[in-house]
């Protein structure tokens, strides 16, 4: 796409790679270049070198700080002090772990930055998976198992562990994710990933535990590829921007090398020295006086290697050997990155790699489909059992749906009646069905799903209901719609239109005779109510559940 006079937005783009990027983009002038991190600090010196590159451009140049994984509210407070606060750690649980909805939607930093901006392009450079998986779940686990055996509050302990669970976090943040880029109206969102190993197998010796590679490690490569399979999700879901992800597979570098004094993120490396030996088993015990502060700042020769700290010309020569994690530069991934958003393949997407290396339907499957049920229709003629719905599937949203369109299958036989149908006739008619004829009320209630009268006060019901209320709701319609057959004539006028809707999308749809762009099968053209067909058309029309690959 083009990128000129466009607005673009660079999540994590005061670091290594975000910056490289930010660069690259400023040749294009876009209308708008804004980067952001996690704190004002981070943004400071990115911000400053853009607006000395953009003098003379029309290029307007902008930071944003804050926790993108986070509402709003708490976007500038460490996660650390949300979860030490019960109340915020209760509100952060909720945001987690409670149904998905406008609200929660609303109250995300991430959404609120993205609805503001409004940007066509989205480059993500935060880097997610170490973000989420180093929040150490597998300490947090000998926390609760400690609490269990009676060694500390078990609620604050359990809530704390909730709050650091990875995938929670990651399936919220890939929601807020896709509705806020909706809503922004982007055209490209494209994601720079990461592998976690820097490129490297099971055996990589660069771990932070006696572990090879460490479960905190092997966690940051579960998420990494967990997230990408969802953006290979979002890029098939109408509505969704062009989504691509580049995922670099080598150790990053480098930012500058210098000399001087040694700090990172805040930190600085004090000098010490020793004040005597001390006893082999007193080794462990950090109250022993066997060191004295120097003062000042150790100091060394460095590079400096962006978000991952300052290494020494040793760690540096080691970590980009050939045969270790070796050496990819940020300009280059800048270039990948620029030329997929330009439209230039470079074979690095891999969300495009996904795509093509996933297996899809064949041509063998949808043949031997016409095969399956035909079939399935000669046995329901010989033993005369009605195949509707077992609620194997689900949701039970499905088989409402299919029950549904199986009484009205039986009232009416074809669309073209259904669709002239009398919503109070009938609800009396479908109920006097469900009474005269046992066979399709026992499969109805044996499944777990309740029939709501006519009249919308009584239920009839088996042992299990699939469709029950969240806590603290009572049953409304929408409950209704997700798993309740329902008689009432207001659920019957709604067939009655949707039977008219498909009669009207088949009449002005082109035929075979047309040409090859005819997009239907035969069963979708018939007039017969086929519950099956008419359920695959309320999925793919009303709900926005079609793929949009095939």
């Amino acid at each position: 796409m083009e990128i000129r006079n466009t607005r673009v937005l660079v999540l994590g783009g005061s670091g290594l790679v975000g910056m490289a990027i930010a660069r690259a983009m400023l040749q294009y002038e876009p209308a708008r270049l804004t980067i952001t991190a996690l704190t004002e600090g981070e943004t400071v010196a990115g911000l400053a070198e853009l607006k000395a590159r953009a003098v003379g451009s029309k290029t307007e140049v902008a930071s944003y700080w804050g926790d993108l994984f986070v509402a709003d509210e708490f976007k500038d407070e460490p996660r650390r002090e949300l979860i030490e606060s019960r109340e915020k750690r209760l509100r952060l649980l909720e945001d987690l772990y409670a149904p998905f909805n406008r609200g929660r939607l609303e109250r995300s930093a991430l959404y609120q930055l993205l609805v503001a901006e409004k940007p066509q392009i989205v480059v993500d450079c935060v880097n997610t998976a170490t973000a989420i998986a180093y929040q150490d779940v597998f300490g947090s686990v000998e926390e609760v198992r400690s609490a269990l055996r009676g060694g500390g509050d078990i609620a604050d302990v359990v809530e704390r562990h909730l709050a650091m669970i990875y995938l929670p976090q990651l399936i919220r943040h890939v929601q807020i994710l896709l509705e806020a880029l909706r809503e922004a109206g982007t055209d490209c969102y494209l994601k720079v990933g990461t592998a976690g190993t820097g490129g490297m197998g099971l055996n990589i010796p660069f771990t932070h535990s006696e572990q090879r590679p460490s479960n905190t490690l092997l966690a940051k490569s579960s998420v990494a590829g967990a997230h990408s399979l969802l953006l290979f999700l979002m890029a098939r879901t109408p509505g969704a921007p062009a989504v691509k992800e580049i995922k670099p597979t080598a150790c990053i570098a480098w930012k500058r090398i210098g000399a001087g004094p040694l700090g990172w993120r805040n930190r600085v490396i004090e000098r010490y020295d020793v004040t005597g030996p001390v006893p082999l088993e007193k080794v462990l015990d950090d109250g022993v006086s066997a060191w004295r502060k120097l003062g000042g700042q150790l100091e060394s020769v460095y590079i400096d290697m962006g978000e991952n700290g300052l290494f020494s010309l040793g760690e540096f020569e080691t970590i980009s050997a050939l045969g270790m994690m070796e050496l990819v530069t940020p300009e280059e991934i800048a270039t990948a990155v620029l030329r997929e958003i330009l439209g230039q393949p470079t074979g690095l997407d891999i969300v495009a790699a996904l795509d093509g290396a996933a297996m899809g339907p064949s041509y063998r499957g949808g043949v031997l489909r016409e095969l399956a049920i035909r079939r399935m229709e000669e046995l329901e003629e010989a033993t005369g059992l009605r195949s509707v719905a077992f609620e194997m599937l689900g949701p039970p949203r499905l088989s409402k749906l299919l029950f549904e369109a199986h009484i009205l299958e039986r009232l009416y036989g074809t669309l073209r009646a259904a669709a002239e149908l009398d919503p109070q006739t009938t609800a009396a008619d479908a109920e006097a069905l469900l009474w005269a004829d046992d066979e399709p009320r026992v499969s109805i209630v044996s499944i777990g799903l309740p029939i709501l009268s006519a009249d919308g006060k009584r239920v009839f019901r088996g042992p299990e209901l699939k469709a029950r209320p969240e806590p603290g709701r009572s049953v409304d319609d929408r409950l209704i719609s997700r798993g309740w057959i329902d008689l009432r004539p207001s659920n019957w006028e709604l067939w009655r239109d949707r039977f008219r809707r498909i009669l009207e999308e088949t009449a002005a749809a082109p035929g075979p005779d047309d040409g090859s762009f005819a997009d239907a099968d035969l069963a979708s053209r018939s007039d017969r109510i086929r519950p099956g067909s008419a359920v695959a058309w309320i999925f793919k029309r009303e709900d926005s559940g079609e793929r949009t690959k095939r």
